[in-house]
């Protein structure tokens, strides 16, 4: 299906010198930004306390947290829905404090916002919890990654892996420099939507690459950057309507979800706009830099007087 219909190939890799170094700048920076400023991460990996709290109405998340901040608890402490308007969870960070004189303190200061004011549950989160979960993290995306190019070196070829690795790093590092920037917090719900972004891009350089692989088995006498022009031009209308229907779901989850979905669905809005630029205008020309051609991916079929020694 194509509601989009280019008559000419797009000289996408004219323009590949240029969108590299854009992209090499930007890598650099959030690199820059990452060490720095480092990550706001919360409660789940730095240790701290988790209060649910439920009410029998509707309640002002904005005066429980004018509240703590009155009283000195505003600084990292997340104030959010679950469930239903009526149930709230709070998270503070890990401050030396004793856990059960911290929440009861909480307690007492928000209990009068709304109506019937119950604590449900109170949870401590170690430091050594949250390490494990850094750990746990970061083993992940790297798991990911080399999956990622064992896969794409069995199905095309060891060009394309590297390629699509370091443009799906370059996302994800991406990313992650969004958040050191703006010290927005870094939770699991974060690292989840880290996570399908890498399986999201790779998903788009596999497109594009299927259709790159099948040009050199069809077009003859195009040179490699005409014949990835091409491919990445017939398979514009399908990233166009994919990603379109998508960013669309992503941005009402973005603008409608409530602060509980608001970074999951930021990582996700950054990675999906990444992830397009990556796989189109990082990934394919680094594969024409590498020296991809015809030989690569199309087995040449000899005669029975060349097979014959």
């Amino acid at each position: 299906m194509e509601f989009f219909r280019f008559k000419r190939d797009i000289p996408f890799m004219s323009y590949g010198r240029i969108t590299t170094a854009i992209s090499l700048v930007t890598f650099i920076l959030a690199v820059f930004f990452l060490f720095s400023r480092g990550l706001n991460l919360s409660v789940e990996f730095t240790g701290g306390t988790v209060m649910e709290v439920a009410y029998t109405q509707s309640v002002d998340l904005g005066q429980i947290r004018g509240r703590l901040t009155e009283a000195g608890l505003g600084e990292q402490t997340t104030v959010q829905n679950y469930g239903t308007s009526n149930s709230v969870i709070i998270r503070l960070p890990n401050k030396g404090k004793a856990n059960a004189t911290e929440s009861s303190r909480v307690f007492d200061l928000i209990s009068g916002v709304g109506t019937g004011a119950q604590l449900k549950s109170v949870e401590f989160i170690g430091p050594e919890v949250g390490q494990d979960l850094v750990t746990n993290g970061l083993l992940a995306i790297l798991f990911v990654c080399i999956g990622i190019m064992a896969y794409l070196a069995i199905r095309f070829e060891w060009r394309f892996a590297i390629a699509a690795i370091l443009a799906n790093m370059h996302d994800v590092v991406i990313i992650l420099g969004f958040f050191a920037f703006f010290r927005w917090e870094f939770s699991l719900t974060v690292l989840a939507a880290v996570l399908a972004v890498l399986g999201y891009s790779v998903n788009e350089s596999v497109v594009v690459f299927d259709r790159i692989r099948e040009n050199f088995r069809t077009i003859r006498g195009g040179s490699v950057a005409e014949i990835i022009n091409n491919a990445i031009t017939m398979t514009m209308s399908r990233t166009i309507i994919t990603h379109g229907c998508t960013e669309m779901m992503v941005l009402s989850m973005l603008f409608f979800g409530g602060p509980s979905l608001h970074n999951f669905a930021l990582a996700l809005t950054i990675g999906i706009l990444f992830g397009i630029y990556s796989s189109v205008l990082v990934a394919s020309p680094l594969v024409m830099w590498f020296g991809v051609s015809r030989e690569n991916l199309v087995k040449v079929v000899r005669s029975k007087e060349e097979a014959v020694v």
